[in-house]
């Protein structure tokens, strides 16, 4: 048995998770943290991070940015195995995460769902391809109209699959209507739409002359990223310090 923190309980995500753990005889969500307690959890609600002492072996976070100091200093202080899902971290942050990795294990992905990370690979194949080819490419990504950060930490995610296996050579830009021309060669262009309750979407588009290629990933509810943050933190409990990401976590289980 997987014992597992829920850092964000009470937020959207640590309820689908919660939901799901339930329901998973492999694993138990034995404390929960969240900035407030309504009671209706089944397990301990610890409302500051730091007065959680219940021993666990894996602890997932899906809150907000300004939280993740307190999470990874708390995983420090304990050397507790860290599933990281939350997105919008600052360059200062992800240093943090780097620093933590060097003692604790610690699993960070923009996204959780089994199909962007198989997506990830997809696209550096496509890029091998179609960027050599000179093919434009655009990124278009869709959430709920409550999802604060912008671009999605998936979009860049996706952008950096392919500018990696590129060299780095793209640059990209966010917002074209500040600044009237063209655009360049070596540009990926990102845009983000918010309404409604669009759980996730997003689309890689290669646009060549006369012919376009369109990766598209539809999330149709959060239970995908909950399966995979559980799958996650089972992977990596018991793991060395290093910073793993769900790559490692689909080569060790095959499918989730």
């Amino acid at each position: 048995m997987y014992r597992l923190i829920m850092h964000g309980c009470n937020g959207k995500m640590g309820q689908v998770i919660s939901a799901l753990a339930a329901e998973d005889k492999t694993v138990s969500i034995v404390a929960g943290v969240d900035c407030r307690d309504d009671g209706h959890n089944p397990y301990p609600v610890f409302t500051d991070i730091e007065s959680c002492d219940t021993e666990a072996d894996a602890l997932i976070d899906f809150s907000a940015a300004q939280a993740v100091d307190g999470v990874l200093a708390y995983c420090e202080k304990r050397k507790l195995p860290c599933v990281l899902c939350t997105t919008g971290l600052s360059k200062e942050q992800l240093e943090k995460v780097k620093k933590l990795s060097e003692t604790t294990a610690v699993l960070r992905s923009a996204n959780m769902s089994l199909g962007i990370n198989l997506l990830l690979k997809l696209l550096k194949e496509a890029a091998d391809v179609l960027a050599q080819a000179g093919f434009d490419i655009e990124v278009v990504e869709k959430h709920h109209n409550q999802k604060v950060d912008a671009p999605s930490g998936t979009a860049l995610a996706l952008a950096d699959s392919v500018n990696e296996q590129c060299g780095g050579v793209y640059e990209y830009v966010y917002d074209r209507s500040s600044e009237r021309r063209k655009r360049s060669e070596k540009e990926i262009g990102i845009s983000s739409v918010r309404g409604g309750t669009i759980v996730g979407e997003h689309d890689v588009i290669f646009a060549g002359t006369d012919e376009v290629v369109t990766f598209s990933h539809t999330a149709y509810s959060k239970a995908v990223f909950g399966k995979g943050a559980i799958q996650a933190a089972k992977f990596l409990a018991g793991k060395p310090a290093g910073l793993y990401d769900m790559s490692a976590v689909i080569d060790a289980a095959g499918q989730f």
